[in-house]
């Protein structure tokens, strides 16, 4: 039976890594009913991550209560797949989204994520994929890290839970009580480090609401953090790639749990077994909203085509829009790029009809391959 595999991204505003899936099953199967489809929806990290693993890999959705990016208490959630690795997204408890018209940065708390992964750890996971993505926190993971059981000490040894805006109060990071958790793999796609013009606060507190102030002051506050790190968890974080994703949670996850920073497509494809999966299929398609020289350093169509390149199997890479610097694709493993735009219309435009456009495109494809296959069938008989 020949085999499709469906791996693609999201369409940024129009379709949903799930919903693109749907569309290029119906439209292989249209064409070839007998054929075993196999969708992979991908997760970046951010909100619906672990709606995605579990679409992908079965398991269970689990609602647990926590506290939101101020404090109030939510129910928040983490997904437990069949192999006993729990999916917690960090957005389901400090994500932009829950703040509301709230944005302070300075004094949102990433401890609702921390009682997020003590939940997955007591339900039995054997490991955790933390997802980085669309927080509303700036406090390094700190919140977290007191969920689990540190204590931060102000220079009178008060125990207090740090935020963003009162990091620079730490005097002693006391990891002793910090509760013992599985590996941990973070989803992180930013090689940002945590402090500095291209650190967590200059480049993400704004979309958080933080001012040029305040920015200043958040920057100024995850570097005291990261020194204190340094001397007291025997972690230096400061210039870490990736370090400050998430409002430097990416360094927090490193410094308290030793957590282990990888692309968020190597965490897919490592997690459902893609080279399993790929070996021998007829094609692999894949794609995102729009393919520009971002897309050559890593992000999913690259990280699929190397992937698929490794076992022989032809990559198809399905957009809305190309963009410069895409041409170095070619070289990762992607045999052809279409995309799902046939007229130059504005986005706004575009976007209403992206489901049509991407099963006409597909149905297009589909039959090219068909028309392919068809003639090398022939020519055997």
């Amino acid at each position: 039976m020949e085999r499709y595999v469906l791996v693609p991204d999201s369409f940024k505003g129009t379709l949903t890594s799930q919903d693109i899936c749907n569309i290029m099953r119906d439209e292989i199967l249209r064409v070839r009913p007998s054929a075993d489809v196999v969708a992979i929806p991908v997760a970046d990290g951010g909100e619906g991550s672990v709606d995605a693993f579990l679409a992908a890999l079965g398991g269970e959705r689990i609602e647990v209560p926590c506290h939101g990016p101020y404090m109030e208490e939510i129910t928040g959630f983490y997904g437990l797949l069949p192999d006993s690795t729990a999916v917690v997204e960090m957005a389901a408890a400090a994500g932009l989204p829950l703040a509301g018209n709230r944005l302070e940065p300075d004094q949102a708390t990433t401890y609702g994520v921390g009682e997020l992964m003590a939940a997955a750890a007591e339900g039995g996971a054997k490991r955790i994929i933390l997802g980085l993505g669309g927080s509303a926190t700036n406090d390094g993971g700190c919140g977290a890290a007191a969920a689990l059981g540190s204590r931060f000490l102000d220079e009178t040894g008060n125990v207090f839970v740090p935020t963003g805006g009162t990091l620079d109060r730490i005097a002693q990071i006391d990891p002793t009580g910090q509760r013992s958790l599985p590996e941990i793999t973070v989803m992180c796609d930013i090689d940002n480090p945590l402090c500095g013009p291209m650190g967590a606060s200059a480049v993400f507190g704004p979309q958080k609401g933080a001012d040029t102030e305040m920015v200043a002051r958040l920057d100024a506050n995850l570097h005291h953090f990261a020194q204190i790190a340094a001397r007291d968890l025997g972690v230096e974080i400061e210039q870490l790639p990736g370090a400050g994703a998430a409002g430097g949670m990416g360094g927090g996850a490193v410094a308290f749990w030793r957590g282990t920073l990888q692309m968020g497509i190597e965490t897919v494809l490592n997690t459902v077994g893609f080279n399993n999966i790929v070996r021998g299929a007829r094609v692999v398609f894949t794609g995102e909203g729009r393919l520009d020289s971002q897309s050559v350093r890593g992000k999913v169509i690259a990280g699929v085509g190397r992937r698929a390149k490794q076992v022989g199997t032809p990559v198809v890479a399905v957009v809305g829009s190309v963009g410069d610097g895409a041409d170095g694709i070619y070289d990762l493993g992607v045999c052809s790029v279409f995309s799902i735009n046939h007229v130059p219309e504005p986005f706004e435009t575009a976007k209403l009809k992206s489901r049509e456009n991407l099963r006409r495109t597909i149905r297009n494809i589909m039959g090219f391959l068909t028309a392919i296959m068809d003639m090398e069938e022939a020519y055997r008989e």
